[in-house]
C-alpha cells in the first residue's frame, strides 16, 4: 500500500506592530518587528499578509496547511499582497504602507484599526526588480498603489542616476517626497480622463534620452498594458529592460484578479500549444 503523501508545511511568518502613522489622507505607513523576515534585495520585495477572520480561533503558529484542511473556506484567512516600503535590518522593523478608502476592502480597514501589539501573519518576500547599474537612465512610472515599490526603488538608485518618476495620485495632498529624481505628479481629481490617462499620455510623449534605459511601470492593469505596448511595440525595448506588473485591476479585488490572470495565462499556454 501507497503511504499519503506528507502534508505540505504552510506555517506563515509572523509580525508585530510596532506604530502606525497616516503619511497622507489615504496612505497608512505600518511599522512592524519581525524575527522572521529575510529580505531578499529587491526593491520591488512584496510579502502575502494574511487576515484572521474575527471571531475565529485559529492555530499558531499559523499553518495555512492546517487551516485548510480542518477549517470550513469561509474561514479562510484573506490573502493580499503588499509591497515592503523599507526593511530595517539593525532592528527588525518591516514597513508596509497601505492604501485606505474608508470601509472598503480588508487591509485598508485592518492598517486603519491596527494598534501596537497586534500581530500580522505572512508570507515571503518575493520580488524580481532593483535598478540597474549599468542603464544610462531610469523611468519609474505607478499610481498609488506602486508609491512604496518606487520610493524604495528611488533610495536604491545608483549615485548620480538620471530618473524621471511619473505619478498618478487623487490630488495633490497625496504627493509624497522622494529623492534628488524628476518626480512629475497627475492628478485624478483635475484631470478629464479616465484612470492612467495622464500616465500614458507622459510615457507616450516622453523624448528618450540617449543610452540603455531600465523602465519600472506598475500600477492598475489597464494603463499598464497600455504602456506595455507603447514600449515593446512602438518603441521597440527588450524585455530584459523593462519591469511590468499589473498589481490589480479597477473593479475588482485582489481575489477576482488573479483568477483573470490565471485564466488568461492558461488560455496563453493553450494557445500556444496548439
Amino acid at each position: 500500500m501507497t503511504s499519503p503523501a506528507p502534508r505540505r508545511n504552510r506555517v506563515c511568518k509572523r509580525a508585530v506592530v510596532r506604530s502606525t502613522e497616516r503619511i497622507t489622507p489615504h496612505m497608512i505607513r505600518v511599522v512592524l518587528h519581525s524575527d522572521d523576515y529575510a529580505d531578499n534585495g529587491f526593491s520591488d520585495h512584496y510579502v502575502k499578509l494574511l487576515f484572521c477572520k474575527d471571531g475565529v480561533e485559529y492555530p499558531e503558529p499559523l499553518d495555512l496547511g492546517v487551516v485548510r484542511e480542518t477549517y470550513p473556506a469561509e474561514q479562510w484567512p484573506t490573502m493580499r499582497t503588499y509591497t515592503v516600503r523599507s526593511w530595517d535590518e539593525a532592528a527588525r522593523e518591516l514597513t508596509i504602507d497601505f492604501v485606505h478608502h474608508g470601509d472598503e476592502g480588508v487591509a485598508g480597514p485592518w492598517a486603519a484599526a491596527a494598534q501596537p501589539g497586534d500581530v500580522l501573519w505572512f508570507n515571503g518576500p518575493g520580488g524580481a526588480y532593483t535598478p540597474s547599474a549599468a542603464a544610462d537612465w531610469h523611468l519609474l512610472v505607478g499610481d498609488e498603489s506602486a508609491l512604496p515599490a518606487i520610493g524604495s526603488a528611488v533610495e536604491q538608485l545608483p549615485p548620480g542616476a538620471r530618473a524621471t518618476v511619473l505619478l498618478e495620485v487623487e490630488d495633490e495632498t497625496e504627493e509624497q517626497k522622494f529623492g534628488d529624481v524628476d518626480v512629475r505628479w497627475f492628478h485624478r481629481s483635475a484631470a478629464s480622463g479616465a484612470r492612467g490617462d495622464a500616465l500614458v499620455a507622459a510615457v507616450e510623449a516622453l523624448d528618450f534620452a540617449a543610452g540603455t534605459p531600465h523602465i519600472f511601470v506598475h500600477g492598475e492593469a489597464g494603463f499598464v498594458f497600455r504602456i506595455r505596448k507603447n514600449l515593446f511595440q512602438e518603441r521597440g525595448l527588450s524585455r530584459d529592460q523593462v519591469s511590468l506588473s499589473g498589481y490589480w485591476r479597477l473593479g475588482k479585488n485582489e481575489d477576482g484578479w488573479q483568477a483573470e490572470k490565471a485564466d488568461t495565462a492558461r488560455r496563453e499556454r493553450e494557445t500556444t500549444a496548439s
